[in-house]
């Protein structure tokens, strides 16, 4: 008896949750998968639903809570490990473009503009690149934080500059 009147009231959701999913997606399919998924994992949980308990916010909360983890996993997924002797990791997609021809060639481009600024725009700007923190490049190099910040901001903007007749 307890398992029919769990089951009507989930598919008499079935509507309200795709609406939910689609806001959460953005994506017709993405959000039918998301309603099926949902579906699925309240009706492997059944037993665990209090009958005192709000049925619409406990299908929402799952909702929800699929919904982070896939997003989560497709994250973990894209992310790039650096593999080289001092091993820091890079948050880069799987496509970003290093591998390419076209994506050396713009680093190439990108090393030459450094290379011809001056030093003390150069290497705060490298250290930074390379996974320092503003605060520890500033200790390193015992410059003012503000200082450090305005070196590296520069160094973006001449490189910007002489890349934008670039692309």
């Amino acid at each position: 008896m307890k398992s029919v009147s769990f089951k009507k009231d989930l598919i008499g959701m079935q509507e309200d949750l795709l609406r939910f999913a689609y806001k959460l997606t953005a994506s017709r399919e993405e959000a039918n998968d998301l309603l099926q998924e949902t579906s699925l994992k309240a009706l492997d949980n059944e037993d665990k639903f209090m009958p005192d308990t709000n049925f619409k916010g406990w299908m929402y909360t799952i909702m929800r809570n699929i919904f982070i983890n896939n997003y989560r996993k497709v994250v973990r997924d894209q992310t790039f490990v650096d593999q080289t002797d001092n091993l820091y990791h890079l948050s880069l997609p799987q496509d970003s473009g290093f591998e390419s021809a076209e994506g050396s060639y713009d680093l190439k481009e990108m090393r030459k503009i450094v290379n011809a600024l001056p030093k003390e725009y150069r290497v705060p700007f490298s250290m930074h690149v390379s996974g320092f923190k503003y605060r520890e490049i500033a200790v390193r190099l015992n410059l003012p934080l503000g200082t450090v910040k305005s070196r590296i901001f520069f160094t973006r903007q001449k490189l910007q500059e002489e890349l934008r007749d670039f692309r």
